[in-house]
Order: structure tokens, then sequence, then C-alpha cells
């Protein structure tokens, strides 16, 4: 695992944006695991800006979405609508190369399961990116989630659909109901990328990535995958007991004095 410690959001979105482009560039068919929320914003727009200033292309790229709330799918508030607005439609990836469970089925389990098929015939995701909860969920895997767990429907927390409701015209409108990736799924893909910002991710930080792995931070299951990057800014980083570590580790590598691993 490689945790990064930049000074800002415009750091850390230039740092994620580099992964992201090796992939766009050095794959022929790429799947971007792609998430929505707060934390990956400065980064699609880096993306975007990257698209329309320097000509990075985005037209070969296939996009799998974390999450979907049950009902919202077709809804400008569902993060299908989100994730378009904000980075596929602005780089030039098609409609129909962004798929996502479907929340408005009638069968939402039988839904979970055809997102998996779709996922297994693209040939798995590249390059995940991820965000963390303040419990420290990811996608919507709350607390006590299996860790083997796959594409299901879930029913939200109260403190997920709180730290949800600033998306919403009134705290009341956020679903109860979610399909997500699960965790097992998650950790199917080859490049796992989290990132988080401001004192608020620090306690939930601090448990993924130094605290045992345990259901109850569903984020401490990164710790199991052989490639993860974290890129932190350094309110998020204030609880990791290594934080030093971590930072001599990147100072010594962007100077080329030797390579790390994972």
């Amino acid at each position: 695992m490689k945790v990064r410690i930049v000074a800002d959001a415009a750091a850390q979105a230039r740092l994620v944006a580099d992964l992201v482009e090796q992939v766009v560039r050095s794959t022929p068919r790429p799947v971007l695991g792609l998430a929505t929320g707060s934390s990956p914003l400065a980064t699609y727009a880096e993306l975007v800006r990257r698209h329309r200033a320097e000509g990075l292309a985005f037209e070969h790229c296939r996009v799998f979405l974390l999450d979907e709330y049950v009902g919202l799918t077709r809804h400008e508030a569902g993060y299908r609508s989100q994730i378009r607005r904000v980075v596929t439609d602005a780089v030039g990836i098609p409609p129909d190369a962004v798929q996502g469970p479907d929340g408005d089925a009638a069968d939402l389990d039988a839904a979970c399961a055809a997102y998996e098929d779709r996922l297994r015939a693209s040939g798995g995701v590249d390059l995940q990116v991820l965000g963390i909860g303040a419990d420290g969920h990811i996608g919507f895997n709350e607390p006590a989630s299996a860790l083997g767990s796959r594409t299901r429907p879930v029913v939200l927390t109260a403190r997920t659909r709180a730290d949800n409701a600033r998306h919403f015209d009134h705290p009341g409108d956020v679903p109860r109901l979610a399909l997500t990736q699960g965790i097992g799924t998650i950790l199917e893909a080859r490049h796992l990328v989290l990132l988080a910002a401001g004192a608020a991710k620090a306690g939930p930080v601090a448990r993924a990535l130094e605290g045992p792995i345990t259901a109850m931070v569903p984020a401490s299951a990164l710790q199991l995958h052989p490639r993860v990057t974290v890129v932190l800014d350094d309110a998020a980083a204030t609880d990791l007991r290594l934080a030093d570590h971590h930072r001599e580790v990147s100072s010594l590598e962007a100077s080329h004095r030797y390579g790390v691993g994972p």
C-alpha cells in the first residue's frame, strides 16, 4: 500500500489524475471505476481540464459506478446522472459506456446479479476511485458488511443518510435503500485509489489503514489488496501513526533514490 500525503485538494487532484491518465493512455480499452461524493470532484475537474486543454482522450474508456440509490437511477439526483454531469459527458465518454447497478429495477437482486455479469464481461476494473465515509464505509458498504460481499441491495444507516442530505432539497428525500458493489467486488479491481481530505476523515482513515481488518470498518479490507494508493491531505493524515514515514517514503521516491512496492 502506498500512502501519499499532499498539501491540498489541488495537489491531490493532480496526483490522482496522473494515475488515471496513465491507465487511460496505456490500456487499449480501460475500465474505470468511479465514485461519487465530494472527495473525487477536484480530480474529475482536473481530468476534464486535461481533456480540453491537453487533448487527453477518453472515448475508448468504459465506466462502472460503485453504487446507486434505489429509485433514482434515471433521476438527476441519481449517481449515474451525477457522474455524467461532472465528468463523463465532459470528457466524451459515450453514455452507453457508463454503467451502474439499476436502482429502478423491479427485481433488485436480479439487477445486482446482472451488474456483476457486466463487470466480469468487461474484463474487470483497471482503476477504482474510492472515498471513505465517516464510519469507514466504502461504496455503500456500511459497518458489518461482509468482507466478501458482492453487489447487492443495502439499507443505509441514519448517519450515511445525514451525511448525504446536503445533495437533496430536504433530508427526508435521501433514499433509505441503495445498490452497491460489495467489498469483495471492489477488491477485484486491479488498482484501488482511495481519496480523503479534511480533519473529519482523519479517524476513519487511521482505523482503515492502521487498525485491524474488520467488517466494522469496511475500508480496512483495502489492507488485503495487493495494489492500493491512498492520497490524503495533511488534515486527513493527522491520526496516522506512520504519517512521517509515509512522507519520507514519498520524498525518497520522488527523488528517484529508490522504488517502493504497492
